[in-house]
């Protein structure tokens, strides 16, 4: 009898004498256990396996062949109805997927023209003064680096008035902002105040972590190539400049401004103190400290650096940069005339290829102008309503036939 067979007998009947008598005893005593355990083990599973898997297969083609024996007694086949009834399937039919689309066409339809509507009646006007052209008034400022400024005026008109507040944004095109190794060149920790940081910035800046064996303050690609065109915006009356007030307040996101961005722990009137020991940015022309003279918008919390510091997810973008608000709800915020935009022209975009535009806007309950939610609404809807009609008329019209198809044996 062999090991294995003694094991299923439940003992270890070896009894030869000699040199491996003793071995052998032991291993098929080993083996014993081994098996006592894997037997403990099955017992214990088997159930649970035969009741999640073996018992539904078994019932299911019970049920079926039962319901098989039923139909043929009673002369006829099961319908594929009955049988992807039985299987738990769900059952396709004209009174429930006609009113799903009829309800989504009548549903989405609606929405789309509300947001499509509401997206053309936002104000938007649009300026570009890259320069590139030859009669462009800033084509002398096409060239310009990081340290030598231009400034040049482009005069325009608003064939509409702007009723609400307006936003002023600058935007870019071609400037990639979310390559990877520009989105994670910058230290949070130093933005956040952190003392440590300070004087010793993150790796991850390199190679804009130190200048002249300083720490740059802020670090990163990204505060280097923070945008610093000076937008000014004049009203024409009767070759009258009038400036408009623009605010600078007020741009950015709060929980940047409160939380995410805070200047070093100190004295908040001596930023000059508190930085000492960094340096500035390679291409700006000031330090952080510099920013802005109200101490409450200086620094690493001033809000046109907070606003670049979000980077943005296209090439094209725009970003925030001045809040004209509406003085009385007699007069529009921008009334309809001649206006004059002077600009200060210090950030350079020929040597990449890209695009500087001002942008005037007002907003909505859903936000900036955007026609494409309005039309992918309307298009959807009408996609399902038209689907609708169509299965609708197919219904009327073949629905009464027999399609039940006979199931073979």
């Amino acid at each position: 009898m062999s090991c294995e067979e003694q094991l299923r007998n439940g003992g270890c009947l070896a009894s030869r004498k000699g040199a491996f008598g003793d071995g052998h005893r032991s291993l098929c005593n080993s083996l014993r256990q081994g098996w006592e355990i894997a037997g403990i083990f099955l017992s214990f599973i088997k159930p649970f396996r035969i009741s999640q898997e073996r018992e539904p297969r078994f019932s299911q083609r019970r049920g079926g062949q039962a319901l098989e024996q039923v139909a043929r007694k009673a002369g006829e086949s099961p319908s594929p109805e009955a049988l992807r009834r039985r299987e738990g399937q769900p059952i396709l039919t004209a009174g429930t997927v006609l009113p799903a689309f009829f309800i989504i066409g009548l549903i989405f339809i609606p929405i789309g023209i509300g947001i499509f509507v509401t997206s053309n009646n936002i104000r938007e006007y649009e300026i570009d003064y890259t320069g590139t052209e030859p009669f462009s008034p800033c084509n002398k400022c096409l060239n310009v680096s990081w340290d030598s400024p231009c400034t040049c005026t482009i005069n325009f008109t608003l064939e509409h008035s702007f009723e609400s507040n307006v936003f002023m944004y600058y935007g870019l095109s071609n400037f990639y902002q979310n390559h990877r190794r520009y989105v994670k060149s910058r230290d949070d920790s130093q933005l956040n105040g952190d003392n440590s940081s300070l004087h010793n910035p993150s790796k991850e800046c390199e190679p804009y972590r130190t200048n002249e064996d300083k720490p740059i303050a802020p670090c990163g690609a990204i505060a280097n190539s923070m945008f610093n065109d000076t937008l000014e915006l004049y009203r024409i009356d009767n070759d009258t400049r009038t400036p408009i007030t623009l605010i600078k307040k007020g741009i950015a996101w709060w929980t940047d401004k409160n939380v995410k961005f805070r200047n070093p722990t100190g004295d908040g009137n001596n930023l000059t103190a508190l930085f000492q020991g960094t340096t500035k940015p390679v291409n700006w022309p000031k330090p952080v400290y510099m920013l802005d003279p109200e101490p409450d918008n200086n620094g690493f919390i001033n809000e046109d650096f907070i606003v670049w510091m979000r980077t943005a997810a296209l090439p094209t973008f725009r970003k925030l940069y001045r809040l004209i608000e509406r003085k009385n709800n007699l007069q529009p915020t921008l009334q309809a005339g001649k206006y004059s935009l002077d600009i200060a022209y210090n950030y350079p975009v020929h040597s990449f290829d890209g695009r500087k535009r001002m942008i005037l806007s007002t907003i909505s309950w859903m936000g900036g102008k955007n026609p494409f939610l309005g039309i992918a609404y309307i298009t959807v809807g009408s996609i399902c309503f038209f689907l609708g009609v169509v299965l609708l008329f197919i219904h009327h019209k073949y629905g009464n036939r027999n399609t039940s198809a006979d199931i073979p044996n």
